[in-house]
């Protein structure tokens, strides 16, 4: 009975002791002041994920995956999370600095993160928009519109040239000619009095009614300044405008001869081209100085005497005082025009020859020619005129005829005698066509005994040829007996 009453007393006791111990937690006393074994147990709960599992990054993937993200071991917290409510507002407050010095923070090295990583490349410069995606594109309309722009005015400074040379000799040409400018798109000859374009840079003047001539024939022939390409390469070798006349004389309005003045290097050039030249006057270029005339010219002729019937006083002053601007002078009576080049053949005829005389002009300026510099050209037409009339009144006396007509003859049994083994084996293959369609004609006969009659007739004019040429064999051995 006394150790029942010992019992109850202690549990009375113990009792006392614990609700006095949970009034003091709800008086709000710090729990700092109770030993810290009391709540080891929970103190282990705690720290542990603090230390172990860091708060994990959310990704772009994770966001994908889970809706939301939660730290490990949230759930054990909250059962913890009156007891620690105090504590939780110590921490909440801001920290001091001075206890994290020295403290840096280390990157998280784990390899899920390097990976989720989100990495920027810059985009190619050949897919990005911009002016330099299009340098070759600017290059083409650049270059397209500096072609169409000089085009522009190429043609209308070769169209001004020419009509301010036009303008200047066209009263001239007028006091000279019936006709001036006919384009011949009429049956009859009109004067239209303009020049006929043949493109952006050759303009065309025909003229006719003159005495001792057919006609005129008027070529302004001037730089390609329309073409970008032709203007660029005129920069590494300059070259310059060029008037070039063509007169056809009547032939009973001048002699046989054929004479070239002109510079040097034209002269060899002319050589070279043209088939009177080269055949009719072999020599070299001679120096005009006995005439008066510049270093700068030279002289091409048949015979000693056109020279001196040529080289009168007026045309050594048109010679000596324009030398600048004569390219050349050809007067010829077998002008046929340039050779022909051996992969075209040789010709089995002789070639039409005319009566003509030959003009080529160097307008000046070097290639920036200006209007004043057609305008200068005027005298050189008046030579042109001269010159008809010259060639007109020049005849050869006795022994210069027969020369030039020896000469004439030496050319055409030179040309007969290359042309011979052509003019032979031409024969021979008409002979054989001729041969060849004979025998067709027989075999396409479908009656067998006019087939027959047929082939005993061609073997007859056969026979016939072959006694022919016995006879003139047995002939040709007699005489020479």
């Amino acid at each position: 009975m006394r150790s029942l009453w010992f019992f109850v007393a202690a549990l009375f006791i113990t009792w006392q002791l614990s609700s006095a111990k949970f009034d003091e937690f709800d008086d709000g006393d710090d729990i700092v002041e109770y030993d810290d074994n009391d709540f080891a147990e929970f103190e282990d709960i705690i720290e542990d994920p603090a230390t172990e599992s860091p708060q994990r990054i959310v990704t772009a993937e994770d966001d994908e995956e889970e809706a939301t993200v939660e730290l490990e071991g949230q759930d054990e917290s909250l059962d913890f999370e009156d007891a620690d409510g105090q504590e939780g507002d110590r921490e909440s407050e801001p920290y001091d600095d001075e206890e994290f010095e020295g403290y840096e923070e280390k990157p998280d090295s784990s390899p899920g993160k390097s990976e989720d990583l989100i990495k920027i490349v810059d985009v190619p410069a050949h897919l990005q928009n911009s002016w330099e995606s299009y340098y070759m594109e600017i290059l083409m309309v650049t270059g397209l519109l500096a072609y169409i722009m000089n085009y522009i005015i190429g043609k209308n400074k070769n169209n001004r040239l020419a009509q301010a040379w036009f303008n200047t000799h066209r009263e001239l040409l007028e006091s000279n000619f019936a006709l001036v400018g006919d384009d011949g798109t009429n049956k009859e000859a009109t004067s239209t009095g303009k020049l006929n374009q043949e493109n952006e840079h050759i303009y065309n003047l025909w003229c006719s009614g003159r005495v001792c001539c057919e006609g005129m024939l008027i070529q302004l022939k001037f730089l390609k300044r329309q073409d970008l390409l032709n203007v660029l390469a005129r920069m590494m070798r300059p070259a310059c405008d060029q008037v070039q006349i063509k007169v056809t004389m009547n032939d009973e309005d001048m002699d046989t001869y054929v004479f070239a003045v002109g510079t040097r290097k034209a002269l060899v050039r002319l050589q070279k081209e043209m088939q009177d030249l080269s055949e009719f006057c072999s020599d070299k270029p001679k120096t005009g100085a006995k005439y008066g005339l510049p270093e700068s010219l030279a002289i091409l002729s048949e015979m000693g005497e056109v020279t001196e019937g040529m080289m009168d006083t007026k045309m050594i002053h048109f010679l000596t005082h324009y030398a600048d601007k004569i390219e050349s002078v050809h007067f010829s009576d077998q002008f046929s025009g340039p050779k022909l080049m051996q992969e075209e053949g040789q010709p089995l005829k002789l070639p039409e020859t005319k009566k003509t005389l030959l003009f080529t002009f160097n307008v000046p300026g070097s290639g920036n020619t200006s209007q004043k510099d057609m305008e200068a050209l005027l005298p050189l037409m008046n030579m042109v005129i001269y010159s008809i009339d010259k060639a007109k009144k020049f005849r050869l006396n006795r022994e210069g005829k027969q020369k030039a007509d020896k000469n004439r003859a030496r050319v055409e049994e030179n040309f007969l005698k290359l042309t011979h083994v052509q003019r032979q084996e031409a024969a021979q293959s008409r002979r054989e066509e001729k041969k060849r369609a004979e025998k067709e004609r027989i075999m396409n006969e479908e009656d067998p005994e006019k087939q027959r009659r047929l082939e005993e007739a061609a073997l007859r004019r056969e026979q016939k040829k072959l006694e022919k040429k016995q006879m003139k064999m047995k002939q040709i051995k007699v005489k020479a007996m």
